[in-house]
């Protein structure tokens, strides 16, 4: 099938391209500022999704048979500083893209977040839990669910994922790039005990969100995510001990949210998810951490750095 991909160049995105085309699917991937060729993606298309006309041209001059939305903005802190700028792309992009999606006859699948919930403790969230987001990035993917359903109420599902894990194009996007950038250029990262989350590979995000695309039996709001609930803390320790890293190579601060309250207001304490009934659909299976771990390499900007770490004679 051809496959009209947003946000090709992310890091759901470009996991994406790479497992449609390994099935044989036609991927026309669009990026913004992206540079350079993407795996997987058999045509690329730059263009401002912020701008419904250009969307609806370029959407209408494929007519695709799925329309797969990994376009947004999807940091709280950026969607603070430009409210307008992230509203067109986590909220009038997607409604955009599943009106589109009916016009065609083509199935949509649209990513939302798993902070659409208010992340209390002892909670596990439910597809139909209330929602009560703590930020604007929270409210926007909790409005585009409601557009998106809205409009394309029998070919759309909405998957809500957790943080992510995996490699990116950029090689800076996921929390281990992140965290070996920090180590590489002697900083100390700071991560909460206290914050919890279900984390997902990128690349197990694309399996399911691809074999929701080549069946019809499946709509709606559901969740995918890893197969553990574990603190921000722990996912630190457990990259660093997955490179191999000393402490005192890679250190890491433990934090609670009491510590720097103002940050803690805008972010969900715990997001553990219910992923029935969805996980029991798929053939493609949520992952233990172990796994997803197994699956990281160390990013293009770090590796001189990390191979003279392991170089270096063990003390005595």
């Amino acid at each position: 099938m051809t496959i009209f991909l947003t946000g090709a160049s992310g890091l759901v995105g470009s996991a994406f391209a790479c497992a449609a085309a390994r099935r044989g699917h036609r991927v026309i991937g669009v990026v913004g500022t992206h540079q350079g060729e993407l795996e997987g993606v058999a045509q690329l298309l730059r263009l401002d999704l912020a701008s419904e006309p250009a969307t609806t041209t370029a959407v209408l001059d494929v007519f695709p048979q799925a329309i797969v939305n990994c376009a947004a903005v999807s940091l709280p802190e950026a969607c603070d500083a430009d409210p307008v700028h992230a509203q067109a792309l986590n909220v009038t992009l997607p409604a955009t893209l599943a009106r589109l999606a009916h016009h065609v006859s083509a199935r949509f699948i649209h990513l939302s977040s798993e902070q659409v919930f208010a992340g209390d403790r002892n909670v596990r969230y439910g597809r139909e839990s209330p929602q009560s987001p703590v930020n604007l990035y929270g409210r926007q993917k909790a409005e585009s669910e409601r557009a998106v359903h809205a409009a394309a109420p029998r070919c759309a599902v909405t998957l809500r994922p957790p943080l992510l894990t995996g490699n990116s194009v950029s090689g800076r996007r996921s929390l281990h790039e992140r965290l070996m950038l920090d180590w590489m250029e002697g900083r100390s990262p700071r991560l909460f005990t206290d914050e919890m989350r279900q984390p997902c590979s990128a690349e197990n995000l694309a399996e399911a969100m691809l074999e929701l695309c080549e069946r019809d039996d499946v709509c709606g709001i559901h969740h995918w995510a890893g197969a553990e609930l574990v603190s921000r803390h722990q996912l630190g320790v457990a990259v660093r001990e997955r490179f191999k890293l000393t402490e005192g190579e890679a250190p890491i601060i433990a934090t609670t949210r009491a510590d720097v309250p103002a940050v803690a207001r805008r972010r969900p304490e715990s997001l553990a998810l219910d992923l029935a009934p969805l996980a029991g659909r798929l053939k493609t299976r949520p992952e233990s951490l172990a796994e997803q771990l197994a699956a990281l390499t160390v990013p293009p900007a770090c590796r001189a750095w990390y191979h003279r770490r392991l170089s270096r004679p063990s003390p005595r």
